[in-house]
């Protein structure tokens, strides 16, 4: 159980690093192309040449790399632990995308903020006192298939809906990614082929088609999700959309239990960790605006007439200060844009 909780942990840092550099893409993207009107559709959202090209930025590529560091050590947690605590502790990467977005995006959090996000980890710190490791077992194959047509059903509803909702859709985006990404969960927790491997018997299972199709549209509604701002909002969603479906479906379907005795408390411990990134999403909201229009603000011109004076330790050209928010994202997306 130590390494399935480890490996969750590692998750969380790679999905909360992953959120903040794939905003930081999305950011420098929309500085670049802001006069081209083919980067958003009539409605105000991203259009897929708008998607493409956040994700050619480096930064954003280097984002993708932390998400597939998280999702390998996810995977792991989720075959190691039940879902509704591997999933919960993945959930802390909401943590790492807040404090990291003080700094890197210039999001501004509150008291009521970080009274959410502890009650966030304080919540995961009692589910895993009450849970218990999971045992492994077999799935009936109905529930494979019928997991493989909730995700195509839910993929074709999320793409049709955030299109239409346009800039107000960032948050349906991000819990509409955080569903698909715990339909991932459960694909990788009931794959067969895995022990003993056999590639062909792990390709005949609808589950694999469902890490598949889940995890490129997750992928793909995330980064529009970030694209329209509220990156904690949308992220806060994402959170609570692969933990509670992931955790309902384990307890009813797959054997996932808790401490005898300690049911009350793996079930307060779940639905305050629910509860409380529910708060960050709505707290983040109000964000979502200020986040766009910087998004949409184009990058500030460099006056080249400045002339380096011959003293250069002269006090009257002392260096401005490079301290500030703005300065860490131009900075990080400069030295990551590959072209």
């Amino acid at each position: 159980m130590v390494v399935g909780v480890t490996l969750a942990l590692i998750a969380a840092v790679g999905y909360g690093l992953s959120s903040v550099m794939q905003a930081l893409g999305a950011r420098q993207a929309a500085r670049e192309n802001s006069a081209d009107h083919r980067m958003s559709t009539a409605t105000g959202a991203p259009s897929l040449r708008s998607t493409a090209a956040t994700a050619m930025t480096g930064v954003f590529i280097v984002g993708a790399i932390f998400d597939v560091l998280g999702f390998i050590a996810g995977a792991g947690a989720a075959r190691m632990l039940p879902l509704f605590l591997s999933q919960t502790i993945v959930a802390g990467n909401l943590v790492i995308t807040a404090v990291l977005g003080i700094r890197l995006l210039g999001i501004r959090l509150h008291t009521r903020d970080w009274v959410a996000i502890g009650t966030v980890l304080a919540a995961l710190l009692i589910l895993g006192a009450a849970s218990r490791p999971h045992t492994a077992g077999a799935t009936p194959r109905s529930l494979h298939w019928a997991l493989l047509i909730a995700t195509v059903v839910l993929v074709g509803l999320s793409i049709y809906g955030v299109r239409r909702m346009g800039p107000a859709g960032s948050v349906a985006a991000g819990a509409a990614a955080g569903l698909l990404f715990g339909a991932v969960a459960i694909g990788v927790r009931v794959l067969d082929g895995i022990d003993p491997f056999s590639l062909p018997v792990m390709l005949a299972d609808p589950a694999a088609w469902v890490i598949a199709i889940a995890g490129a549209s997750g992928f793909y509604l995330h980064t529009v999700a970030l694209q329209l701002g509220a990156v904690n909002g949308s992220t806060a969603a994402l959170v609570v959309g692969e933990t509670a479906a992931p955790g309902i479906v384990g307890v009813m379907w797959l054997g996932d239990s808790t401490v005898p005795g300690l049911e009350w408390m793996a079930l307060a411990g779940f639905t305050f960790a629910v509860l409380g990134a529910v708060a960050v999403a709505l707290f983040g909201s109000a964000e979502a605006e200020r986040s766009a229009d910087e998004n949409l603000a184009p990058a500030p011109e460099l006056d080249d007439s400045f002339t380096v004076p011959a003293d250069c330790s002269s006090l009257e050209h002392q260096p401005e200060s490079r301290t500030g928010p703005a300065w860490w994202v131009d900075s990080l997306s400069e030295r990551l844009h590959w072209r």
